[in-house]
């Protein structure tokens, strides 16, 4: 049986497509295709369902502006495509590797999944304490935060530089940290 109805990755034609209607978008605040997949995965790993209705306008920056119904068909198939792919992933208890864009320096940061990610966390705040008071469990969102932050305009929220080395070794971290994640929200719904 499949859980999700079609959890088929999205091929290099398709992102391509979706970052393109996603940055027409940009100057409304519509996130790029790296926060949307941060994004998605929180909420998918969170601790409380959260309706389309309720995530969508934060993909789009608003409600989406579509030219023709066979764009929003294409583009809307292609949002919920990538959620059943990171869904499905996840629920295989598979490992997640997160969609990483390279910036201008050629270098895939991370920098947007990770606020993508704290953006969906956002979205059940509360639902998320547990975790990250969890002494046990709660490092896995460390990766997440200090890729997040690592360019705030606070310095107390900044992390020491990080070399390349360095973000290696968070984004390995990160992706095992996704799968953590969702089992420590999945055990606790087991056990209410």
């Amino acid at each position: 049986m499949r859980p999700f109805a079609d959890h088929k990755p999205l091929n290099d034609a398709e992102c391509e497509r979706l970052g393109a209607f996603l940055g027409k978008s940009k100057k409304r605040g519509a996130m790029n295709l790296e926060e949307l997949d941060g994004f998605f995965t929180a909420l998918i790993c969170g601790p409380e369902l959260v309706m389309s209705s309720e995530y969508a306008p934060h993909i789009y920056g608003g409600e989406p502006r579509f030219e023709t119904l066979e764009e929003a068909q294409d583009i809307i198939g292609l949002v919920m495509r990538h959620w059943n792919a990171i869904a499905g992933t996840l629920y295989a208890g598979d490992v997640y590797l997160p969609l990483k864009l390279a910036g201008e320096d050629g270098i895939a940061a991370g920098n947007d999944w990770a606020k993508g990610f704290l953006r969906g966390m956002g979205m059940r705040r509360e639902g998320w304490k547990d975790l990250m008071d969890d002494e046990q469990h709660g490092g896995s969102l460390v990766p997440i935060l200090a890729l997040a932050h690592e360019h705030d305009p606070d310095p107390a929220l900044r992390p020491p530089p990080i070399t390349a080395e360095k973000r290696e070794k968070l984004l390995t971290h990160l992706a095992a940290g996704i799968v953590l994640i969702y089992q420590y929200f999945r055990l606790i719904e087991s056990y209410s």
